[in-house]
This record gives C-alpha cells, structure tokens and sequence, in this order.
C-alpha cells in the first residue's frame, strides 16, 4: 500500500482527496500546513506528496524545498491560476507535477497513479530496456541504472526521479530529438496536453545540475522548434 500525504489549508479539499485516493486503495496523510506536512513525513514512510502553494506557517515552496533535502519521492503541487509564478518556482526547486484548482479529484487520482508508476519502474527492467546497458557513459556524465545514480566527471548529482527519467530517455538515445511532448509522453506517461513549459522547466533544473556552465550546455542540447537531445560526445558548442 502506497501512502499519500496531502497537504492544503482548505480542509474540504484534503477531505474530498482522501476520500478518492483512499477509495483507490491509499493510506492517506493529511497535513494542513508546510510544517505539519514535513512533521509528518519524518514519522512515516510516504511515498507521494500532493502540496499546495499557499499555506500559514510554510508555505508550500518551502515546504517543497525542504522535501527535497530529505526525499526524491514524487511531489505534485496544487496550484491557483494566479500562482504561475510561483508554479514554475516549485518545479525548478524539485516538484515534479502541477495540477490546477478548481480540479476534478479524478485528475489527481490520475496523476497519482502516473507519478507513482514512474517512481517505482525505476527500478523495473521492462523487455524493451533489458537490452539496454546497465551503466552509460557520454563524456564525463554516467547513468548506473542499477543503482540509479549519476555522475558528471565523477562526482555525484542527485536527481528527482523525473530528471532521472527524463536524463536516461535521453542518454539511452544519443544524439536522437525528441520534441517536448514525446519527452511528456515517455516520462510522464500521458498524453502533453500543451505541458511544453513542464518539460523546459525540467530540462533546465537538470542542465543546472549536469552541466558546468547550464547556459553553454554540453550535453543536453535544445535543436530549436523541434525539441532537445543528449549530445553524442558531449562536446561544447
């Protein structure tokens, strides 16, 4: 059993989200602010976090950040329209997900689950991926799926698990484009519905981290109008 915890500051939507997750089969965990969110997750084992933006105490950025430095379990953020801003702050600092309010409690059910089957393939070596090596090496960066870590010129970069999966897709394809919505499509596991910005907001968090100067980036290159690749030598441009 997967546990959820759920934190907003609006009570009836923690009680509508428990409700459908629990039907689901989930432990939920309900937290009201940012601080009882991180409370919670240092006295339980969670393995997702819905987090909303703006809350007493810690707010959810903080609270998010905070996450961070403790976990890469999956965090998917319940946003406003007015926090675009504050959205695109949530995923550059770790989130891995949005969903927009007013929302139907199904969508979420169904990002949980998407998020959740990624979080948990990672460690799965599907047919296709038997084929694959087990440790890749592009100029200075490897990827050890098995032990799921990474390396830039031997040093250790810690990932979320969508960097990781969006890193992998890459690396495993050398030199080949993928457009933004395949990238949606392939990490993600549903169809884009124009989350174009996801993926960039993605793709830079993980430039910060891989590359030496992000802005000159060596390895994760964008082929303008048609989406990024992982540059076959890794050489700067």
């Amino acid at each position: 059993m997967y546990t959820i915890l759920v934190c907003d500051d609006d009570r009836d939507i923690v009680a509508a989200l428990k409700i459908y997750l629990s039907a689901e089969g989930y432990e939920v965990l309900p937290a009201y602010t940012g601080k009882e969110a991180l409370d919670l997750l240092d006295e339980h084992t969670v393995h997702l976090a819905l987090m909303d933006i703006m809350m007493p105490v810690m707010d959810g950025i903080m609270a998010t950040a905070k996450l961070r430095e403790k976990t890469n379990i999956p965090i998917i953020l319940l946003t406003a329209k007015s926090e675009d801003t504050d959205k695109v702050l949530g995923l550059t600092i770790g989130a891995d997900d949005y969903v927009t309010k007013p929302f139907n409690p199904m969508e979420v059910v169904a990002r949980v689950k998407s998020q959740l089957r990624r979080y948990t393939m990672l460690g799965s070596l599907q047919a296709e991926q038997q084929k694959k090596p087990k440790v890749i090496t592009i100029g200075g960066v490897t990827l050890d799926d098995e032990s799921k870590s990474v390396t830039v010129d031997g040093d250790p970069v810690t990932l979320t698990p969508t960097e990781y999966s969006i890193l992998k897709l890459l690396m495993q394809n050398p030199g080949q484009v993928f457009s933004s919505a395949q990238i949606y499509a392939a990490v993600w596991k549903e169809d884009a519905y124009g989350n174009d910005s996801t993926v960039a907001v993605h793709i830079r968090h993980l430039r910060e981290k891989i590359e030496i100067t992000p802005a000159e980036p060596r390895y994760v290159k964008v082929v303008w109008g048609q989406g990024y690749k992982f540059e076959k030598g890794g050489a700067a441009t």
